[in-house]
C-alpha cells in the first residue's frame, strides 16, 4: 500500500467510502506509483559515487537515463492535447469549463487508471496547506459536472482522501503506444483573495491551474500523486493546448500562446498598434484605461455581447490568462535569436496608477535580451512574455503575475526572476514539487547574474546577500542545514525556502567559480540542449556537468547538495614559507566555499587573493594556501562576497605587534 495514502486515511475525518471503492483506489495508485523500471528487479549495473535513490538507480538500469548525463536509449515521456473552453463573466466569480483531452501513453506500461489533477481544490476546506489562510481564500473547489472516456459517459467518483489529485479507473487499461480520449465539464469559483490566481478587482481576474489535467507519469517516480499545498509548486508534462476564453465584450484577455483571429477582436487603432509592437524596440501603448472604458479597444458591444479569445500553444507545460476591462496594455519586442533574426513580444497589462508598470515592457525586453545573450545565453524559447499586474510574484509559461512596487529596482528584480523561470521549470520540464532547487535555484542564480549586469557586482552582491543568503547564514536552527537535495515534499518553512532559493543558487555560483565562466556556460548550455522538453532529475544535471566539464565533480556535488554543511571558514595559522607565506584555512562549517583573502603588508599596501572551491577538493577540512610575496605580511582577512560566513569572528589573523 502507498504509505502516503495510508497516512492520510488514518488522519482523515472524512466518511470512509465503500470498502471495494477504497481498496481499488489504493491498489491502483500503489501499483501505478512506480513505473515498470522501478518495479522490475534492478540490473547489476554499477552506480556512481554520488548517492542515488533506488528509483533513480532503477531508471539507469532500465536505460531510460544514462550516467553520462544524457537521456537513455529507452527514455520516454507521456503527452496530451487539450481543447478547452472556459467562460468568465466578471463580477461573477464562477468559471465554467469544458475540455477534451487526448492522452497518449508512450511508456512501456499498461495503465489501468489515470491520476487527474484538480489544483483548484487547494481552496477547499480541509485541503493540506503549510500555513493558515484567510476566509476569502476558501472556496468549495472544483465541481465535475460531467465526465466521459472515449465518448462514453462515466460516473465521476470522488476520492475523499486526496484533494488536488484523484485516481480515475479506466474501462480498459491504456496500453503502451495507445491513447485515451477524456471529456470533462466543470465549474469552480475564483477565490475572492487573489494569490497566484483569483479576483484582483471586480473586473480583473487572473485564471491559472483552472482545468482538470492528467498528472505526470514518468520513468522513475511513476504517477505524481503529490498534493498541491501550494508552497510546493508544480510538475507538468509537455502538452498541446487550444484554449478559448469567453468574456464580455470590452474585456481584453492576455495569456499563454498565440492569440488567434486578433483581427476580429480589436478595433482598427489598437489592432494596428498591437501589430506594430512586434517589430518595435520602443514601448507602444496598445490601449489605455480611458480607451478601454470608452469601448474603443475591443469589437462587439451591447448587452450580453461576448468575445471569444482563442489561444494555441504547442509543447508547453501549462496555460494561464489574465483579463480586465480597464487595464493599460503596452507592448514592444526584442531580438532573442540573432541567428534566425527572431524577435519575442514583450507585453504588460496593469492599472494606470502603477507607476513602475509603465516601465515594465522595457524591463521585460532587458530581461529577455540578457537571458538570451548572456546567462544562460540560450535564445528565449517562446514567442512572448506578458507581465500582468496581480500581486503573486509568480511565473507561468509566457506570463508573470507580479505586484507593483514603489521602488522600480525591486520591480525589475522581480520581473527578471519570474521571466528567468522560462528556462527552469518550463523549458526544462522540472519537477518543482520534489526538486525546487532545480527551478527556483536557477532563477535565483540568473537573478544574481542579471543583477550584476544591471547594478554592478558590489551593489548586486549587497542586495543578494540581504534577500537570499543572510537569513540562512545567521540562523543556526537545524532546519537550515538539511541537504539541498532533500525532496521538497518533506520540507517546509525555512528549510524549503533556503534550499530552493539562496543556498542552491550560491551552490551553482560556487560551481561557476570553480569551473570558470566559459566551462560553466558550456556545461549549462549542454544541460539545456540535452534535457529541454524532457524531465531531468538532479542526477541528470550533475552527471551532465561532470561529462561536459571532463572531470569528476562528485566531491563538489556531495559537499554542496547532499550534506548538512554550512559556510564557516577560519584563518587557522600563517607561516613564513620559502618565497612567501603559507596560510592555513579551516573549513569549520564544512561547505566548500570560495573566499577572497585580503592581505595587509607592513608598508601599508594590501592585495586580495581569490581562492576557488578547488582548495577543498583534496581535504575538505583544511587547506593550505601559499602566497608569493617579497613583503612582510601583517594581517589576513576574508571577504566572502555572496558566500556569507556564519561566524566572522575567526576570519582574521594579525602579526604580533601589528
Amino acid at each position: 500500500m502507498n504509505k502516503t495514502i495510508r497516512s492520510r486515511v488514518h488522519r482523515s475525518s472524512t466518511p470512509r467510502p465503500s470498502t471495494a471503492a477504497f481498496a481499488w483506489a489504493v491498489a491502483a495508485v500503489a501499483f501505478l506509483a512506480a513505473p515498470a523500471a522501478a518495479r522490475a528487479q534492478q540490473a547489476s549495473a554499477g552506480s556512481g559515487p554520488l548517492y542515488e535513490p533506488r528509483n533513480v538507480k532503477a531508471a539507469y538500469a532500465a536505460g531510460t537515463r544514462s550516467r553520462d548525463g544524457m537521456p537513455g536509449p529507452d527514455y520516454w515521456e507521456n503527452h496530451a492535447s487539450y481543447r478547452i473552453t472556459i467562460d468568465a463573466s466578471p463580477p461573477d466569480r464562477t468559471i465554467h469549463g469544458s475540455e477534451e483531452v487526448v492522452y497518449r501513453n508512450s511508456s512501456p506500461d499498461s495503465l489501468p487508471a489515470l491520476i487527474i489533477k484538480l489544483l483548484m481544490n487547494v481552496h477547499q476546506p480541509g485541503a493540506p496547506r503549510f500555513r493558515g489562510v484567510s476566509k476569502d481564500f476558501m472556496t468549495s473547489g472544483v465541481h465535475i459536472d460531467s465526465f466521459a472516456v472515449n465518448g462514453a459517459a462515466q460516473e465521476w467518483k470522488d476520492f475523499p482522501y486526496a484533494f488536488t489529485w484523484k485516481p480515475v479507473k479506466l474501462p480498459a487499461a491504456l496500453m503502451p503506444g495507445d491513447s485515451v480520449r477524456l471529456h470533462f465539464t466543470w465549474h469552480y469559483d475564483l477565490a475572492e483573495r487573489a494569490s497566484r490566481e483569483g479576483v484582483i478587482d471586480s473586473t480583473t481576474y487572473y485564471i491559472a491551474y483552472f482545468y482538470p489535467r492528467v498528472a505526470v507519469y514518468d520513468d522513475y517516480e511513476g504517477w505524481d500523486t503529490m498534493e498541491h499545498t501550494p508552497s510546493h509548486e508544480f510538475y507538468s508534462d509537455f502538452n498541446d493546448y487550444d484554449v478559448t476564453v469567453n468574456v464580455p465584450a470590452g474585456y481584453v484577455v492576455w495569456g499563454t500562446g498565440t492569440l488567434q483571429d486578433v483581427d476580429r477582436l480589436l478595433q482598427p487603432g489598437p489592432l494596428a498598434r498591437f501589430k506594430n509592437s512586434f517589430t518595435s524596440d520602443s514601448t507602444i501603448h496598445v490601449a489605455t484605461r480611458e480607451q478601454m472604458l470608452a469601448g474603443k479597444v475591443t469589437t462587439g458591444g451591447g448587452a450580453g455581447a461576448t468575445n471569444a479569445w482563442h489561444f494555441t500553444a504547442k509543447y508547453v507545460p501549462d496555460m494561464a490568462f489574465g483579463l480586465s476591462n480597464h487595464y493599460d496594455w503596452d507592448a514592444a519586442s526584442v531580438l532573442v535569436d540573432d541567428a534566425g533574426g527572431r524577435r519575442a513580444s514583450v507585453q504588460a497589462a496593469y492599472n494606470d496608477t502603477a507607476s513602475d508598470f509603465h516601465h515594465m515592457v522595457q524591463f521585460g525586453r532587458h530581461s529577455l535580451d540578457l537571458l538570451s545573450h548572456t546567462w544562460p545565453g540560450v535564445p528565449y524559447p517562446y514567442e512572448k512574455t506578458t507581465e500582468f499586474q496581480g500581486g503573486a510574484g509568480m511565473e507561468y509559461p509566457m506570463m508573470a503575475n507580479d505586484a507593483a512596487y514603489k521602488d522600480s529596482t525591486m520591480s525589475r528584480f522581480v520581473a527578471e526572476h519570474e521571466i528567468a523561470h522560462t528556462y527552469m521549470p518550463f523549458y526544462m520540464g522540472i519537477d518543482e514539487t520534489r526538486y525546487g532547487f532545480m527551478d527556483e535555484g536557477w532563477a535565483t542564480t540568473f537573478e544574481y547574474l542579471l543583477g550584476v549586469e544591471d547594478m554592478g557586482k558590489a551593489r548586486e552582491t549587497k542586495f543578494f546577500d540581504q534577500f537570499r543568503v543572510n537569513r540562512w547564514a545567521h540562523d543556526n536552527s537545524a532546519a537550515e542545514d538539511l541537504a539541498i537535495t532533500t525532496p521538497g515534499d518533506i520540507l517546509g518553512g525555512a528549510a524549503l525556502g533556503i534550499n530552493e532559493y539562496g543556498k542552491a543558487a550560491i551552490g551553482y555560483l560556487a560551481m561557476k567559480d570553480l569551473l570558470g565562466d566559459a566551462t560553466f556556460k558550456k556545461c549549462l548550455q549542454a544541460y539545456i540542449a540535452r534535457w529541454h522538453g524532457k524531465h531531468p532529475s538532479p542526477w541528470d544535471f550533475f552527471y551532465t556537468f561532470d561529462d561536459v566539464a571532463g572531470r569528476p565533480l562528485d566531491w563538489f556535488w556531495t559537499n554542496w547538495f547532499f550534506s548538512d554543511h554550512y559556510i564557516d571558514l577560519a584563518v587557522a595559522d600563517v607561516d613564513r614559507a620559502g618565497d612567501g607565506y603559507d596560510l592555513t584555512l579551516d573549513n569549520i562549517g564544512g561547505m566548500d566555499a570560495p573566499v577572497d583573502l585580503v592581505l595587509g603588508f607592513a608598508d601599508g599596501s594590501s592585495k586580495t587573493v581569490h581562492e576557488t572551491p578547488a582548495i577543498w577538493e583534496k581535504d575538505q577540512k583544511r587547506a593550505v594556501v601559499h602566497v608569493k610575496t617579497d613583503g612582510t605580511l601583517t594581517s589576513v582577512g576574508m571577504d566572502h562576497q555572496i558566500w556569507v560566513d556564519a561566524d566572522t569572528s575567526n576570519d582574521g589573523w594579525k602579526a604580533k605587534g601589528s
